[in-house]
């Protein structure tokens, strides 16, 4: 999915909401794993003397936090969707374009920070994403009809909207969405469906490119549009890397608020291969300048978020003391609890090393993941799964889920853990952590 459409956690909350409640408890394999594990003495002692099996300890006996079955992040997102793809089942096209150009124009967005404009131009264009990804992930080839007919009814509405620059870059985000589609179903093919798949890949995204290099350039300086631009990058292992910088200053000046451009940008950089790498720490500083105002160090942190939990080489240029103020300076400016457990998730999950990650590298993942203390310990007051799901990809917006109710229920169980840990003391002392609307509390067992 191109970077300028909503993450893919997005598409999938409506679903975890339904399902939370009803979301059974799931055993760790030994209980809780966690080594040298003890229980009070005096209940060990009651259980010898009755002569009773032990239960495996579970997470839940021992840690309690509130998952929430919906939040205003999602109702908001949920809500400007939902908008989009009415209006656009009702062909009210005309109310599209000014629902779209109001909420840019205002820089209306989510608490979160994802801007209102784009998740209703992502709900007007998603009945023809959806058709064509099932169709694809059929079996049926790219060139077949049903395929085809959607993209060419955005085709031709656009020309009744008589290319306006708004309709133009709601189709060429339809053709990016197709695009990304078939690399991804291409990746599962045999080699001559791939072939055919990967031909259509480029053909769409040829059009996209095509269409947003249509809008002049006075219509193009919106945050709309210009993200779009900016998301052609995530298919161009080629491009120049000034072009994608300047590109991207240009879009974090008209939004320097939206957080989704300044990752976007250090995820396109560590896409360029060594070039990029070598470019990635000057333009995160220069980035870090330009929303100072806003952010304070935090922009440096933006660019480095994705890049560093993708990229060995990365970590190996970042200044790690810039990136944990930047750290201390996102939880200051937007302390909303779905952030917090974004950047939980990234310093206690996306963060890991593998065994085959070099020690220097491992070294400096741990550096920054010891943040995850204080946010979990100073900030954290409920549990969204989803975020903790999606951080055990690295936050990859393109990851398949073929079960949303699993997907959950392992960022769940990861969450539970990572935070157990932190308390693993006080747990093998024999008591309980609960947290509530002002922190973590040590109950007895």
């Amino acid at each position: 999915m191109p970077l300028s459409a909503p993450p893919a956690k997005d598409g999938l909350k409506k679903a975890l909401r339904l399902i939370a409640p009803r979301v059974s408890t799931l055993l760790a394999r030994d209980g809780m794993n966690f080594p040298k594990l003890r229980l009070p003495v005096s209940l060990v002692s009651a259980r010898t003397q009755a002569k009773e099996p032990e239960a495996p300890l579970r997470l839940e006996d021992v840690l309690s936090i509130p998952v929430p079955a919906t939040n205003a992040e999602d109702e908001a997102a949920d809500a400007a969707i939902a908008q989009g793809q009415f209006l656009a089942r009702q062909e009210r096209w005309d109310d599209v374009e000014a629902r779209i150009i109001a909420a840019d124009t205002a820089r209306e967005a989510t608490p979160g920070g994802t801007p209102i404009a784009d998740l209703i131009a992502y709900g007007a264009r998603a009945d023809v994403i959806n058709a064509v990804e099932h169709a694809l992930s059929e079996g049926l080839s790219p060139s077949e009809r049903v395929t085809l007919d959607g993209i060419m009814s955005l085709e031709r509405m656009r020309l009744e909207c008589e290319r306006t620059p708004v309709m133009s870059t709601l189709v060429a985000l339809a053709h990016l969405d197709i695009a990304w589609a078939c690399r991804r179903i291409s990746k599962r093919k045999a080699n001559r469906q791939r072939a055919t798949l990967t031909s259509r890949s480029e053909a769409h995204q040829n059009r996209a490119k095509a269409l947003l290099l249509q809008i002049p350039a006075q219509a193009a300086a919106k945050p709309f549009v210009a993200a779009a631009r900016c998301a052609l990058y995530s298919a161009d292992r080629s491009a120049d890397l000034r072009q994608i910088a300047d590109d991207y200053i240009d879009l974090i000046r008209l939004d320097p608020g939206n957080p989704r451009h300044l990752r976007a940008l250090g995820t396109h950089l560590v896409e360029q291969g060594a070039e990029g790498l070598m470019a990635l720490e000057l333009e995160a500083r220069r980035v870090a300048s330009l929303v100072q105002d806003h952010w304070g160090a935090a922009g440096y942190t933006w660019v480095y978020f994705d890049a560093l939990a993708q990229s060995d080489a990365a970590c190996q240029g970042v200044d790690v003391a810039f990136f944990l103020d930047g750290v201390a300076d996102i939880v200051a400016r937007a302390p909303s609890q779905e952030r917090i457990n974004l950047m939980s998730a990234y310093c206690s999950i996306a963060l890991r090393s593998q065994a085959e990650t070099p020690a220097e590298v491992a070294q400096i993942r741990a550096q920054i993941a010891e943040a995850a203390h204080w946010l979990i310990r100073n900030h954290l007051r409920e549990l969204h799964p989803m975020i903790w799901a999606h951080a055990s990809t690295g936050f990859d917006n393109d990851t398949q889920v073929r079960s949303v109710r699993q997907f959950a229920e392992r960022g769940r169980m990861d969450a539970l853990r990572a935070i157990a840990d932190l308390f693993r003391d006080d747990i093998e002392a024999g008591y309980r952590v609960v947290f509530t609307d002002t922190g973590p509390e040590v109950t007895a067992g």
